[in-house]
C-alpha cells in the first residue's frame, strides 16, 4: 500500500500481539500515554477490533508473522494509515513446552518455527520499519523499539530449549541493534518471568516456584510489565538494556 500524504501528528505505537496477555495491556497502557496505538494479531479478529474502537485515533491489523509477506506489509499498512512509526514493540511469540532432556522432541521443524515468529519476524519489522523510525525521531526524542523477551533468554530456563535459544537470541540482536540504530533510534528489551495472564493459569509448578522462591513472593501482573514498557518508552537515554522483571527470581 502506498503510504498515506497525511501525516498523524499524535505518535504512533505498533504493539504486536496485542489482543490478549502482556501485549494487550501494553498497548492500552500506551493508548493511555497518548499514542495512536496499532492493535495486531494473527487471528482475534473481533478482539482487535473492539480494542482499536475503545481508544481514539487507534487501529487494528492483522497478519500472520510466520509468513514474511504478511510481516513485511504490516509496516506498509501501518505507514498507509498513519505516514508515521514511532514506537514499535516486538511482543508477538510462540512457545513449546518439551523436556530439556528431550533432545529428539525438539526437531528441526520446532526450531524453525519458533525462530520464524520470535527472532526473524522482529528482525524484518524492525528492518522495514528503520527508516519511518529515523525520520519520526529527534535528537531530543529518538523512537524506541521494545523487545519482549523472556526470563528463560537470560537464564537455562523456559518451556523449552528452542523456546529459550530464541529469547536468547533476541536479546543479543537487542543488544546489537542498540549500538547501530543509535542516537535516533533506542532498542530494548523486557524479559519477563511468570505474569498472570488467562495462558498461564493452569501453570502451578511455575505459580509455585514464584510464590516460594522469588523475593516477591509471587508472579506479575500484566499491569506492571506495561507500567515498565510505559517508562522505557518515555525514557528518551535508555538504550541496550535487558530489564529482567521476574519479582527478583533470578537472584535466588
Amino acid at each position: 500500500m502506498a503510504v498515506t500524504e497525511q501525516r498523524s501528528e499524535k505518535r504512533v505505537a505498533l504493539v504486536t500481539g496485542s489482543t490478549s496477555g502482556i501485549g494487550r495491556t501494553i498497548a492500552m497502557r500506551l493508548a493511555e500515554d497518548s499514542f495512536s496505538v496499532v492493535f495486531h494479531s494473527k487471528s482475534s479478529v473481533a478482539a482487535g477490533q473492539t480494542l482499536a474502537a475503545a481508544y481514539p485515533s487507534s487501529s487494528y491489523f492483522q497478519a500472520d508473522l510466520a509468513d514474511q509477506n504478511q510481516t513485511c506489509g504490516l509496516i506498509s499498512d501501518v505507514l498507509a494509515r498513519y505516514g508515521r512509526l514511532d514506537v514499535l514493540v516486538n511482543n508477538a511469540g510462540i512457545s513449546a513446552a518439551i523436556p530439556h532432556t528431550s533432545l529428539k522432541e525438539a526437531s528441526p521443524e520446532i526450531w524453525r518455527s519458533l525462530y520464524d515468529v520470535n527472532v526473524i519476524a522482529p528482525w524484518t519489522l524492525i528492518a522495514e520499519a528503520e527508516t519511518a523510525l529515523r525520520e519520526a525521531a529527534s535528537p531530543e526524542r529518538p523512537s524506541c523499539i521494545l523487545n519482549i523477551s523472556s526470563h528463560a533468554g537470560v537464564r537455562p530456563k523456559g518451556a523449552s530449549i528452542p523456546y529459550a535459544v530464541s529469547k536468547a537470541a533476541l536479546n543479543h540482536m537487542t543488544k546489537l541493534l542498540a549500538l547501530n540504530l543509535a542516537p535516533l533510534i533506542r532498542v530494548n528489551a523486557i524479559a519477563p518471568g511468570l505474569v498472570d495472564t488467562p495462558m498461564s493459569r493452569d501453570w502451578t509448578a511455575a505459580q509455585t516456584l514464584w510464590a516460594e522462591r522469588s523475593p516477591m513472593g509471587r508472579g506479575a501482573q500484566p499491569e506492571e510489565i506495561a507500567q515498565l514498557a510505559s517508562m522505557i518508552v518515555a525514557s528518551h537515554y535508555l538504550t541496550g538494556e535487558i530489564i529482567i522483571s521476574d519479582g527478583g527470581l533470578h537472584l535466588t
